[in-house]
């Protein structure tokens, strides 16, 4: 089966830079990728895939059972294996104009995704059970894989296997990781209400920038112990909407941007954080609205998986290529999958591409050849996992 699917990837390496190339140029923001959504509805109806999309947002799951067997099939038997890939794009400065950007590699990912299907049918591989695609939507935001898991999308899946570019830095080109060890990360947001005076008169009112600039140094004097569990938190966002120089601002917002290796480095984190954040506030004699805007969750290692993985990172690209599950400070919402459901065996590949500078770099760039690696190891490892569950 290696040969055979390294053979045709190699055969259609253009139409797959192609493809990369039109995913590219929609990149749409979280919750707003409606043309991606219809560019893959495109792609597999050609496939001859069924899917099938939802009324409230722009996800698509797309559900293969082999040569004309569909979902209404009474004899369809057999595990779910489940690919899973994000479609959404970062809102970002790109040479001094702002716009969305695929600079977290997600164009890449829909399209080793689409690849690996496409090689598994034309080299006649027939799923044990069901082969399930999850275009998921929104992971930026970190709602996506909750939105998929609430409507049930994960219903019956056994095996979930996702895929994730890596910055040159963590992973050179050639190699793999059958895991990425995300760590866990949140985003709160503020509200400060001070008064208004004449810019004359400051002692009349209550300047929330001055309130703003407090609230940034007690965000940065909570520690943890960063030797033992890396952990960060920091202000991202302010914004305070005065229109005229003279007039003491009263009303301000900001965004605390907060990291954690584990779950349980998180959960002690946060509590620190908003004691910090308060304690500003009853020093000014005002309150400050502060509330948990986004929260994503720390990576869940599956051993067993991660092995049948390694395994095949190993026959796919050599024992050499094969490189340590990476340790990252970014978040993934892909592992709200296992948190929900703790009997599902899930891991995220993490791909050497020679990703420079960095994600979301607004002028990150890779080795588009790594496109051919990825598909091809999502497509061998959908083989290896099918054959265990047919033995």
């Amino acid at each position: 089966m290696k040969e055979a699917i390294v053979a045709w990837l190699h055969a259609h390496r253009q139409e797959l830079k192609m493809t990369y190339e039109e995913l590219h140029d929609l990149a749409e923001t979280s919750w707003q990728e409606h043309q991606t959504t219809r560019y893959l509805q495109q792609v597999l109806d050609e496939m001859e895939v069924e899917f099938e999309g939802f009324s409230t947002h722009t996800g698509l799951v797309a559900r293969w059972y082999g040569s004309k067997i569909s979902s209404l099939d009474d004899e369809k038997k057999g595990s779910t294996i489940a690919l899973r890939t994000d479609i959404d794009a970062l809102w970002q400065q790109v040479d001094g104009v702002g716009r969305a950007n695929h600079s977290c590699g997600h164009d890449a990912h829909m399209t080793m995704v689409l690849f690996a299907l496409k090689v598994l049918q034309a080299i006649g591989f027939k799923p044990a059970g069901e082969l399930r695609v999850l275009f998921q939507p929104a992971e930026e935001a970190g709602e996506g894989a909750l939105k998929l898991l609430e409507a049930g999308s994960l219903e019956d899946v056994d095996y979930l296997l996702g895929i994730h570019l890596r910055p040159a830095k963590e992973l050179p080109y050639g190699q793999a990781s059958s895991a990425i060890y995300h760590g866990a990360c949140a985003v709160m947001e503020g509200k400060v209400t001070g008064a208004q005076a004449h810019a004359s008169r400051p002692s009349d009112g209550l300047n929330v920038i001055e309130v703003l600039a407090d609230i940034i140094q007690a965000v940065r004097a909570v520690s943890t112990d960063y030797a033992a569990v890396p952990a960060s938190c920091k202000v991202t966002k302010l914004h305070v909407p005065n229109g005229s120089s003279n007039i003491i601002p009263d009303f301000g917002t900001f965004t605390i941007d907060i990291r954690a290796q584990t779950n349980v480095a998180m959960d002690a984190l946060l509590p620190k954080l908003e004691a910090a954040v308060h304690s500003v506030g009853r020093a000014y004699g005002i309150s400050m609205e502060l509330q948990m805007a986004s929260r994503m969750v720390a990576a869940s290692p599956d051993l067993y998986l991660e092995t049948l993985i390694g395994d095949v990172i190993s026959e796919f690209l050599g024992d050499a290529s094969l490189a340590q599950p990476p340790l990252t400070p970014g978040g993934e919402d892909f592992h709200f999958y296992p948190l929900h459901k703790p009997e599902l065996h899930a891991t995220m590949i993490g791909l050497g591409c020679g990703l420079l500078p960095g994600l979301h770099h607004p002028q990150m760039q890779f080795n588009l050849d790594a496109l051919e690696i990825g598909a091809g190891l999502l497509a061998l490892s959908v083989v290896r996992i099918n054959s265990g569950l047919s033995n």
